[in-house]
C-alpha cells in the first residue's frame, strides 16, 4: 500500500494546562479527532489530498473553538474578516481569499477560486460576489457572532493604549485571539500533496489587516517534489520569512529532511522574535509539527496507524 497521511493544526500560542479546563481540553481534543478522521477517511479509500484537507478544515471552521469560520474573532469595528488558502502539490495551482465576511466556509471558497477562476487571491466585496456566483453558502454576519469571541474583543479593547496599539491579552485558554488559525496538510495514495489554511485573523485588528493565511508561500505551500506546509502564529513574521515555502526550499536546495527543514524554519522564526508553529508532510508520508510556543492544537494520522495522534501541549 502506498504511504498516505494527514496532519492538522488548530492554532499555536500560550496554551498551557493551567489555562485550559479539563472540560474545554476534552472539547478541543474531540473536534481535532473529528477533523482528522474526516480527512483520513477520504484518503484511505483513495480520495484526493485536496478533498481531505478541505474536509478536515470544514470541521474546524464549523466549530466555535477555533479562530476560523464560525469561531472567527472580531475586528476593532466589531465585524469578522476571514482569510483562507489552498494549494495543490501536483500542479502548484492555488486559491485564496481575504476579508470575507459572509462565506460560511472560507476553505471551500479558496478551493473554488483555484478550480473555477484564473486568479489566485480574491478579496472583500469582489470575493463575495464570486462566492455567490458559484453558489457557495452565504450566511448573515450574525452567524459568526459568538459570545466567547465577543468577550475577547471587549477585554482587549479595555486594555488598549492611547496610541492604538493592542496589548497581548491572554484569554482563559491561551492567546487564540492571535494564534487560532486552522490548517491541514495531506498526502494521498497517488502521491499528491495538498495544503490548506483558514483564519479569522487577530482580535481587534484594524485597517483591514491581512495576515499570512491567504499568502501562498507564507501560510500555505505544497509541492509534490518536497512537502506540504501550513503555518499558524503571528502572521507578520511568517510573511517576512515566507515560512511555508522556505521549508520546501530547504529540502530542495539543501537536501534537508522534512524534520530538519521544518525545525530550521521555526529557528528562523524565533530569531526574529516570531511565535507559532507549523505542520508538514513530505512526499514519503513523513509528518512533523514543530513550534516555539507552549502549545499547538494538532493531530496526525498515517496509514498503518490504528488511531490518530491528538496533541495540544508542547510536552506531548
Amino acid at each position: 500500500m502506498n504511504n498516505f497521511g494527514i496532519a492538522i493544526h488548530g492554532g499555536a500560542g500560550t496554551i498551557v494546562r493551567k489555562k485550559l479546563t479539563p472540560k474545554l481540553e476534552k472539547e478541543y481534543r474531540a473536534v481535532l479527532r473529528q477533523s482528522i478522521v474526516s480527512g483520513y477517511d477520504i484518503l484511505k479509500v483513495g480520495g484526493s489530498s485536496l478533498d481531505a484537507v478541505q474536509s478536515a478544515i470544514v470541521v474546524m471552521e464549523d466549530s466555535e473553538l477555533f479562530n476560523a469560520g464560525k469561531g472567527a474573532v472580531f475586528t476593532h469595528d466589531e465585524t469578522n474578516e476571514m482569510d483562507c488558502s489552498i494549494m495543490c502539490g501536483k500542479t502548484l495551482e492555488c486559491g485564496a481569499g481575504t476579508l470575507l465576511r459572509h462565506v460560511k466556509n472560507p476553505i471551500i471558497f479558496a478551493r473554488t477560486v483555484m478550480e473555477k477562476s484564473e486568479h489566485v487571491l480574491l478579496a472583500s466585496d469582489g470575493a463575495e460576489q464570486f462566492a455567490k456566483l458559484h453558489n457557495l453558502e452565504i450566511v448573515d454576519p450574525k452567524y459568526f457572532h459568538t459570545k466567547r469571541r465577543w468577550f475577547q474583543l471587549q477585554v482587549v479593547k479595555e486594555k488598549e493604549t492611547e496610541t492604538e496599539t493592542t496589548r497581548a491579552i491572554l484569554d482563559h485558554d491561551g492567546d487564540n485571539s492571535k494564534h487560532g488559525t486552522v490548517g491541514a496538510v495531506a498526502l494521498d495514495k497517488n502521491g499528491n500533496l495538498a495544503a490548506a489554511t483558514s483564519s479569522g485573523g487577530m482580535t481587534n485588528k484594524r485597517y483591514n489587516r491581512i495576515g499570512d493565511t491567504p499568502m501562498i508561500g507564507a501560510g500555505t505551500y505544497a509541492d509534490n517534489r518536497t512537502c506540504a506546509v501550513s503555518t499558524t502564529g503571528h502572521g507578520e513574521y511568517f510573511m517576512r520569512l515566507v515560512t511555508a515555502k522556505d521549508v520546501s526550499d530547504l529540502m530542495s536546495y539543501k537536501n534537508m529532511s522534512l524534520k530538519d527543514a521544518s525545525n530550521e524554519a521555526i529557528k528562523k522564526l524565533s530569531a526574529i522574535d516570531g511565535s507559532g508553529g507549523l505542520i508538514a508532510i513530505d512526499k514519503n508520508g513523513n509528518i512533523t509539527m514543530p513550534m516555539n510556543t507552549p502549545g499547538m492544537y494538532r493531530a496526525s494520522f498515517s496509514n498503518g496507524k490504528q488511531e490518530p495522534l491528538v496533541k495540544i501541549f508542547v510536552e506531548e
